[in-house]
């Protein structure tokens, strides 16, 4: 019995030994770092360069708000300095647009449009900062706190339905319209923003693509906030609209991980963002993206930024006639 018992033992711890050698070794887990966008750092296209023209920064304004009574929206516009009143502009709006235009923050967005329209890779543009709604006694949203407690950020941003599209096309675009001369075409008309912003933008675009056909997207909060999960199936259901999309996501982005450790996927950002880039995928929308290793923030967004802003707007007008001198100069700022 021992002996027999013996051998079999050592006849299973061989081939457990064997069986265990061809399976795929899991290494033991590294130490994360303690910050996952330590390698995002701005490039040279979000920097100021000597030589660029600038443009001039407007406002800030104070637009009052119908969609969402007793609220109202200040924003700023940035003219560049290539901005010809004989010549109707293309228009970008920024969802929560202190942080776009904060030069000493991760987007810079003036510095990026100032260099793309001087190397003739963005058309003239009308970009306008908009932050959220709020009533007169609350406090403007600021880079520390972009106002999801104090404002109406919430509501207007995560909410599936038309309200927020009416603030930009029904209140906002026409005094665009009264003060500058702009394009009234959709397919000259972008708008975007980071994480509520985002999924903001993309509804904006939704509800009224015969207005706004480009939308930028930075860590889109597309999870159930609101339902902005839903529209991975709103999607798929749905006729396909003429949008352009660029999605950019990380990794550790807020994965959906409640404080007691349950994992709900309907809050998991990253995933949600791959749902949604699979679904306008398949339907052939006209969609670019990039998942980085980032956390819930703009460092990767901001890296990325003006290689985003060139591939949404990729078709702008050019001249392929080889002595077309202007075609081939930096794009000069209108004498005024």
């Amino acid at each position: 019995m021992n002996s027999a018992f013996t051998i079999s033992t050592a006849v299973l711890a061989a081939a457990t030994a064997a069986v265990f050698a061809q399976q795929p070794q899991t290494p033991p887990p590294q130490t994360p770092p303690t910050n996952w966008d330590t390698f995002y750092q701005l490039g040279p296209d979000s920097l100021e360069r000597e030589g660029v023209p600038k443009g001039e920064m407007r406002g800030p304004f104070t637009l009052p708000s119908q969609a969402y009574p007793g609220t109202q929206h200040t924003y700023w516009v940035y003219v560049p300095a290539q901005y010809d009143t004989s010549a109707p502009a293309s228009v970008m709006i920024f969802n929560d647009g202190q942080a776009f235009k904060n030069m000493e923050g991760d987007l810079r967005v003036p510095n990026v449009i100032d260099n793309l329209t001087h190397r003739r890779e963005l058309p003239v543009m009308i970009s306008v900062f908009i932050n959220p709604g709020r009533t007169p006694e609350q406090p403007e949203p600021t880079p520390q706190e972009w106002g999801d407690r104090t404002t109406n950020r919430p509501t207007e941003y995560n909410t599936l339905d038309d309200k927020y599209a009416r603030v930009i096309v029904d209140e906002l675009m026409p005094v665009l319209y009264k003060e500058y001369n702009l394009s009234k075409d959709p397919e000259r008309h972008g708008i975007g923003g980071a994480s509520s912003g985002a999924i903001a933008g993309f509804t904006v675009a939704w509800e009224r693509p015969n207005e706004f056909r480009k939308v930028l997207s930075l860590v889109g909060s597309f999870v159930n906030l609101r339902g902005g999960h839903a529209y991975t199936d709103i999607v798929r259901k749905s006729e396909k609209k003429p949008i352009r999309i660029y999605l950019q996501d990380g990794r550790n982005d807020n994965r959906g991980v409640g404080r007691g450790g349950t994992y709900d996927p309907l809050r998991d950002w990253f995933l949600q963002n791959v749902r949604l880039k699979d679904a306008l995928v398949e339907k052939g929308y006209d969609v670019n993206y990039q998942w980085g290793i980032g956390r819930h923030g703009q460092k990767h967004g901001g890296t990325i930024l003006p290689d985003m802003m060139r591939w949404l707007w990729r078709d702008h007008t050019i001249s392929t006639d080889v002595n077309d001198t202007v075609e081939r100069s930096y794009n000069v700022p209108v004498k005024k």
